[in-house]
């Protein structure tokens, strides 16, 4: 490669173009981050000028470019821009704006000098002059903003140009509105320029016109670095940005996918439209937090992507290598349009995952275990969604995987091994025929507190006992878990959309109610005050025997937090009857419900701990068919409170 430090000058008096190829990113410098600084750095060197001070260079970074290949005498040379597209496109805004105000004060003789910086001469000898003027072509999301600025060649042309981005008064909208970047960069470069020409007033314009232009074009340098045929481009990109963390790992997957589409002959901008370009939309650069690290949702999905791909642990931090790992991964390194084929078949899975839309088998397990908020099982899923097996298997499957992560959070066992178990999981069915049999028997022969999968008189009596809210789940898993036991009980379809919408908007609400002191009698009749709670919880732990009322006390705290005594409420009706009697909650329900989960409390008299067991028995009767296990129990017979489920009554 050829290195030199050239003004900027030197950098624009050729004839030819410095190309963004069209899969690098957008042009993003701003006002507040860049413009200013190098305003100010501007105004410096002119007024070290003015002053006769020294004329030392001002150096604005390096530029990598990699020469294009040309044939034939017509056109311009091509480079296309490896690193510093910021820099030279905001330089050309600069020398935009510096003709605007040069013009705008008279300065014509200096104009034309600048002129020689913008546009390439002699349009006759171009294969296509509407393209080949320009010093800088941008990539084609900013290329119809950057035309329009650039054939302005006033203020107020500029204003036309851009009507919405203007005051009646003329001036730059402040609110509701972004502007173009070649509008705003232009327009406030160009003011600053002819402020400070005007500043000593017209005896000076002469002399500080020439300055300024002359700060601008020789006094401020970059380090061109040119490629030879030999230099790898890629490389030179990860060095620069990749190994520096200036760009996000996407920037560096995109261009390194094109860059080698280039290298093996295929048409790139094809690809690019067709497989990548939907990756530029906003849904996909939604930043999403998990936990304490926040990135894009297309970072996310890579990650995910390429775990399902590999089955191997890949690591976040490096995902860029990690996607080159996996390009080489094969006997042969992987085409760029096999790769953008794979990264396109998965993104529709994923997506279908994550939007939790539609009837597909990875769209119900997306809606389904979102409340458990379990990513770590995302490259299992999109393994199994990917797999040619068809849509009742893969439902078995999600079902089995549902049941795992369901069981072991209704058993309170933790979810800090997950990573290594849906990754070990991935790593089996991979060795195996991937089917419902063969996850079942990886699930079933996981042990130890960390991965096993709770059998079903383990699950029973979490269900029956255990204190799930609060407790072992939080609202948003609780009111999946009764949601999941209203359809079943309604014995619908998990597809019905607006069903689980309408699920989404209830409220977890305990029957015998949390603060059940004022309106609750001990089954012997006997009112309760919260203040005895903290003495009995004191005899509790220092292993002092309760007495009778004791015992019927911390039985009622313990029996409230069950399944038994939960069910979904609309949200006004919850607030009204909170901590009320039971005659009154009965007939709220009996007004505003028609969940098979309350109909049968309708036919109660009255509610307590007898109750709530009963209940408890018959609503874990229903999870075990739910959430199967390894020997979930078969054709056990209909109980009361199923019978009334289903009688309406």
């Amino acid at each position: 490669m050829k290195s030199d430090d050239i003004t900027v000058q030197q950098l624009f008096q050729d004839r030819r173009q410095y190309m963004v190829p069209f899969y690098q990113r957008a042009y993003v410098w701003t006002r507040g981050n860049q413009w200013e600084q190098l305003w100010e750095d501007i105004l410096s060197k002119a007024e070290a000028r003015l002053l006769g001070g020294a004329n030392t260079p001002h150096f604005l970074g390096a530029i990598v470019l990699d020469p294009q290949p040309r044939t034939g005498l017509i056109g311009v040379d091509t480079l296309h821009i490896i690193d510093g597209q910021q820099r030279l496109t905001t330089l050309q805004f600069v020398l935009k704006a510096v003709k605007i105000a040069l013009k705008a004060v008279n300065a014509t003789s200096i104009s034309e000098i600048v002129t020689a910086t913008l546009v390439n001469s002699n349009p006759d000898t171009m294969r296509d002059p509407d393209v080949e003027k320009y010093k800088v072509w941008p990539t084609f999301r900013d290329r119809d903003h950057y035309k329009r600025a650039f054939s302005a060649e006033s203020r107020e042309q500029l204003r036309c140009a851009f009507p919405d981005s203007f005051t009646q008064r003329e001036t730059l909208r402040k609110i509701g509105i972004k502007h173009p970047p070649p509008l705003e960069a232009i327009w406030f470069f160009s003011s600053q320029f002819e402020q400070w020409i005007k500043a000593a007033g017209e005896s000076e314009i002469s002399l500080r016109s020439e300055t300024l232009a002359t700060s601008i074009l020789q006094d401020l340098k970059v380090v061109s670095i040119v490629l030879d045929k030999e230099d790898d481009a890629q490389v030179i990109f990860e060095t620069l940005n990749g190994r520096g963390a200036q760009l996000h790992a996407t920037d560096l997957i995109r261009n390194y996918i094109f860059m080698r589409a280039d290298q093996e002959g295929e048409n790139s901008k094809q690809l690019y439209d067709d497989l990548w370009a939907p990756f530029e939309e906003p849904y996909w650069n939604e930043v999403q937090r998990r936990g304490r690290m926040s990135k894009p949702r297309v970072e996310w999905f890579i990650h995910a992507f390429l775990q399902a791909i590999m089955q191997e642990d890949v690591d976040l931090g490096r995902l860029y290598f990690e996607y080159r790992r996996f390009v080489f991964n094969n006997t042969t390194p992987r085409k760029a349009s096999n790769q953008l084929d794979l990264l396109a078949k998965y993104s529709e899975l994923y997506r279908k995952m994550i939007d939790k839309k539609g009837p597909e088998p990875i769209s119900i397990f997306g809606r389904r275990i979102a409340p458990f908020e379990v990513t770590t099982i995302h490259p299992l899923a999109l393994y199994i969604g990917a797999s040619k097996i068809n849509d009742e298997e893969k439902n078995s499957m999600y079902e089995l995987l549902i049941s795992y992560v369901v069981r072991r959070q209704i058993c309170g066992l933790t979810q800090k091994n997950y990573n290594n178990v849906f990754l070990s999981l991935l790593k089996g069915l991979s060795k195996s025929n991937i089917s419902p049999a063969s996850l079942k028997k990886l699930l079933s022969s996981l042990t130890g507190e960390a991965s096993r999968w709770p059998r079903d008189e383990e699950f029973r009596n979490a269900c029956e006992t255990a204190a799930l809210f609060p407790g072992n789940l939080d609202s948003s898993r609780m009111r999946a878990v009764l949601s999941e036991l209203e359809f079943s009980l309604r014995e619908s379809s998990r597809t019905e959309d607006p069903l689980w919408a309408e699920m989404g908007h209830l409220d977890v609400e305990h029957i015998l109610p949390q603060s059940w002191f004022a309106h609750w009698p001990l089954p012997n009749g006997d009112l309760v005050e919260k203040r005895e709670l903290a003495g009995i919880g004191l005899k509790k732990l220092l292993g002092t025997e309760l007495d009778e009322r004791e015992r019927a006390i911390i039985e009622r705290e313990e029996k409230l937090k069950t399944l038994g005594n939960l069910t979904l409420l609309n949200l006004s009706v919850n607030r009204e009857a909170q901590n009320k009697e039971f005659s009154l909650k009965k007939r709220l329900l009996l007004e505003n419900t028609n969940l098979r989960l309350n109909i049968p409390l309708l036919a109660k008299e009255e509610w307590g701990e007898a109750d709530i067991i009963e209940r408890g028995r018959e609503l874990a009767n229903a999870a075990l068919r739910i959430w199967p296990g390894v020997k979930a129990e078969q054709g056990a017979a209909p109980d009361r409170y199923s019978a009334a489920l289903h009688s309406g009554r």
